[in-house]
């Protein structure tokens, strides 16, 4: 969503590389072209006026550190005017209230608010182990409400019993009554919506939520509608009392204005953004880790906390004693082809790394697909085979490639990269640090890092290697020239082993 905007502000600001003292020209410069890059972004132009006169008052004349330069100095401004944008914290769905505890889901027809119905649902049960009703009161779309029944079955998620015939109104009434008597924490209730706003469509919305209260009243809202997205958000808000926003499709290839207009446009907190189809594709919105996105920190407390929720713990341990002792066959490979694939891939992965931001349009022809074809090699291999792989003679490898239908030049690529990744793995077993722990991330040491813990040594600037980040002596993110993903020949070096153009 952010890569068209992340890349020209880096460009902008990496421009600045005088040391000194900031002066009006220096940042007016930058300003300008900042200025262009979130109007282009499709930034509310209000928002881009006040962005940039903030930016501009705080950088003029401020003193640079003698560690970082110019533009260290100003990105570091500009990611904490981007934050204050974005709004300060980061603020989850409020659940402290009487059970059960109603949210409301409104928004435009087509923005999402079904399958993100059954996302809080899911997300709900399964982090904080409430128990969680579901109910449609969207009785104009056709199958709306089976849509949602079958999501709630799909994901094991109690629905509302489908009474034909009821108003919205009637269905908001039992469903109350249903959370009730059958012991619900939660009760999600998932409103029609329209092509547009018009009075009808309010005043529905007005009267389900004077009979059901709702403690949160969520606006979906699809992020990829630009200034659109903005306009809907601030028309409920003044009509429906909005508590929050969830913006989808933050996965797609838009320019990302209406997360940076929302929060300052409306005053009310983006909660949740949808980044995928999938049931558990929903990430809380963290102002900070995504100012970090937008200007190429990274975010390395989102890929701790994902590896951790992907990744088995004890296969994780069980990793870990093999690599102390060296030990790292195909069978093992596997698994991190795997894990990898959890965790976004090499795009995925690297999008979060501080540093990396720019290196990731050197994958955009890459076929990730690569990790499907080497797993399969590997599954056309005999059990002693992936345990000793060098025992694979000519004859083996062509019956391999066969079985797999691949070739026997991906077949001796795959063991190549093996080798070395058994060298790095048997190094890595024996690094201590940050960089052990996630150089060893696909091997399993990435799920024993506590993401609180990281978040807090980020803002104290306690990583190493200048990761330490915003706060920290080193002022900026910043990878050792030359580190890479291990295995990976990035950021400099060859592609890596197994690797090809599509």
């Amino acid at each position: 969503m952010f890569d068209t905007l992340s890349e020209r502000l880096s460009g902008i600001l990496d421009k600045l590389t005088r040391r000194g003292a900031l002066t009006d020209a220096d940042v007016g410069e930058a300003m300008r072209e900042v200025r262009r890059a979130l109007i282009e972004a499709d930034v509310a132009l209000d928002v881009v006026k006040s962005f940039t006169d903030k930016v501009k008052h705080r950088a003029v004349g401020h003193e640079v550190l003698r560690s970082i330069t110019p533009g260290q100095q100003v990105v570091k401004i500009v990611h904490d005017v981007l934050v204050e944008t974005l709004g300060s914290d980061a603020q989850p769905i409020d659940l402290e209230a009487p059970a059960p505890v109603a949210i409301m889901m409104v928004g435009l027809q087509g923005s999402g608010k079904t399958t993100t119905t059954a996302k809080i649902a899911k997300r709900l049960t399964d982090r904080q182990k409430r128990k969680v009703l579901i109910a449609s009161l969207d009785t104009r779309r056709p199958a709306a409400q089976e849509q949602l029944r079958v999501l709630g079955e799909q994901n094991g998620i109690d629905s509302l019993p489908i009474v034909a015939g009821q108003t919205p109104t009637q269905i908001a009434e039992r469903a109350a009554m249903a959370a009730r008597l059958g012991g619900y924490d939660v009760i999600i209730l998932d409103t029609a919506g329209r092509t547009h706003i018009d009075e009808p469509l309010m005043l529905e919305m007005a009267e389900i939520e004077r009979i059901a209260k709702p403690h949160e009243s969520l606006l979906v809202a699809d992020s990829l509608t630009g200034q659109d997205a903005v306009n809907v958000a601030k028309s409920f808000g003044e009509r429906v009392g909005v508590t929050g926003i969830v913006l989808t499709r933050m996965d797609g290839d838009g320019r990302g204005g209406a997360a940076l207009s929302m929060r300052a446009v409306t005053g009310k907190p983006i909660k949740l953004v949808g980044v995928g189809e999938k049931s558990d594709a929903l990430e809380d919105f963290d102002p900070a880790r995504i100012a970090g996105r937008i200007l190429g920190m990274g975010d390395i407390v989102a890929l701790v906390e994902k590896a951790a929720q992907e990744i088995d713990a004890k296969k994780a341990a069980e990793m870990a004693a093999k690599m102390k002792k060296g030990q790292f066959d195909l069978d093992d490979l596997a698994d991190q082809l795997g894990q990898m694939k959890k965790l976004g891939g090499m795009k995925g992965i690297m999008g979060m790394l501080p540093g990396m931001g720019k290196m990731k349009g050197q994958l955009d022809g890459l076929d990730e697909k690569i990790f499907d074809r080497q797993v399969a090699i590997i599954r056309s291999m005999t059990a002693k085979e992936r345990r000793k792989p060098e025992i694979l003679a000519a004859s083996r490898k062509r019956r391999i490639a066969a079985g797999s239908g691949t070739r026997v030049e991906d077949v001796n690529k795959l063991l190549k990269m093996h080798r070395q990744m058994a060298d790095m793995m048997k190094m890595m077993g024996k690094k201590k640090g940050l960089f052990g722990g996630l150089g060893s991330m696909l091997g399993g040491g990435m799920p024993q890092v506590d993401p609180a813990e990281l978040e807090a040594m980020a803002k104290s600037g306690q990583l190493p290697g200048g990761l330490g980040g915003l706060g920290g002596p080193g002022g900026l993110p910043t990878l050792p020239k030359g580190m890479g993903l291990p295995g990976m020949g990035l950021p400099k070096g060859p592609l890596p082993p197994g690797f090809r153009k599509k």
